[in-house]
């Protein structure tokens, strides 16, 4: 899953490149009210593409699962008080 996200998130960068670069290199020359246009497009991509690159997958394991390490979860939950320490 990490694989697909992370080709997502360079073919919209690589879109984001493209549409900037044709914009002020080639369509300019015939509008710049277009090129400008395809710039505010291109500059709405990278935020979006980070959004998607950072989604959490439904297999993804998250910040508070347990790792499978005992003493470690115990350590942890120790920590967010999830658990009394045993002494």
């Amino acid at each position: 899953m990490y694989a697909r996200r992370r080709h997502l998130y360079f073919a919209m960068m690589g879109t984001c490149i493209v549409l900037f670069v044709l914009a002020w290199a080639v369509v300019r020359l015939w509008s710049v009210p277009v090129a400008v246009g395809m710039c505010v497009v291109a500059m709405l991509i990278p935020p979006v593409a980070a959004m998607v690159a950072n989604r959490r997958g439904p297999e993804d394991r998250w910040w508070d699962d347990p790792s499978g390490d005992p003493k470690s979860d115990e350590w942890w939950d120790e920590l967010d008080g999830k658990k009394r320490r045993q002494q």
